[in-house]
């Protein structure tokens, strides 16, 4: 994996890292920039994929202490959701590890192209889900409402990631969670501890490519203390039509090529 960073590659991927930090600040979508750009780098789908989450989870570490005092539930019930996001982790990073190369290759696209669904119909799915709570309004208390879903999207996020926090949004919209803070937090919080578990098995596997991980950390990080600023001048609708563009170039782009 050294060998393949060279000077080119190592400005391409903090470069990518960098405009991935400013948009995760803002709207999300980062990881339809930086994992191809690992792959374009000339690394394995598998390995891409490892470090692509160890180094968004790094750069997310700081988010996550910042919203501790917006996690409002109890410790009890805290520790039952981050339970469930350790296990799914593990279970859909050691997946990652038993598919075949060639058969994660060819899951690309279409990994892709579900996470360019959610991002794009998030608000639509959001709303969705909040009118089915309206409809049907549930006699189990939210807490264990979340737990499945929480469990899939963990699986999920272990194995790919890419629109993991858009899911987590969704979900927490659907058990009533108003508070745009609050979503915030419990999917900072939680996502940091799915791909936080996900790297153990990443590790002993030795998939991990590290000279680009932290590399990568360090431009997300940067991108995200010195963009989100800038970036939230912005119109939020554009920001959102940016990173759709981008998903879409790279998910016919992997459907082509892959």
């Amino acid at each position: 994996m050294l060998q393949n960073l060279t000077t080119v590659n190592s400005l391409l991927l903090f470069g990518a890292a960098f405009i991935a930090g400013g948009l995760n600040a803002v709207a999300g979508g980062g990881s339809f920039i930086t994992f191809p750009a690992l792959i374009f780098t000339g690394m394995q789908p598998i390995a891409a994929n490892a470090t692509n989450n160890t180094a968004i989870w790094v750069a997310a570490l700081a988010s996550a202490g910042a919203y501790r005092s917006d996690l409002k539930i109890q410790r009890r019930e805290l520790l039952l959701l981050c339970g469930i996001s350790v296990v799914g982790g593990i279970i859909g990073s050691v997946a990652l590890l038993y598919t075949s190369p060639d058969v994660f290759k060819k899951l690309i696209p279409y990994l892709l192209l579900l996470a360019t669904l959610i991002f794009t119909f998030s608000e639509p799915l959001k709303n969705w889900f909040q009118l089915q709570r309206q409809k049907s309004p549930s006699k189990c208390p939210p807490i264990f409402r979340l737990v499945l879903p929480q469990l899939a999207i963990s699986i999920y996020g272990g194995f790919f990631g890419a629109g993991l926090g858009i899911l987590m949004l969704a979900t927490l919209t659907f058990i009533g969670i108003k508070s745009i803070h609050t979503m915030n937090a419990f999917k900072t919080f939680l996502g940091s501890c799915i791909n936080g578990v996900a790297i153990i098995p990443f590790v002993i596997a030795g998939v991990i490519a590290w000279p680009q991980t932290i590399l990568m950390a360090v431009g997300s990080s940067l991108g995200g203390f010195l963009c989100a600023n800038y970036a939230r001048r912005l119109e939020p609708l554009l920001i959102r039509r940016f990173v759709i563009f981008v998903a879409v170039s790279m998910t016919l782009y992997f459907f082509i090529h892959g």
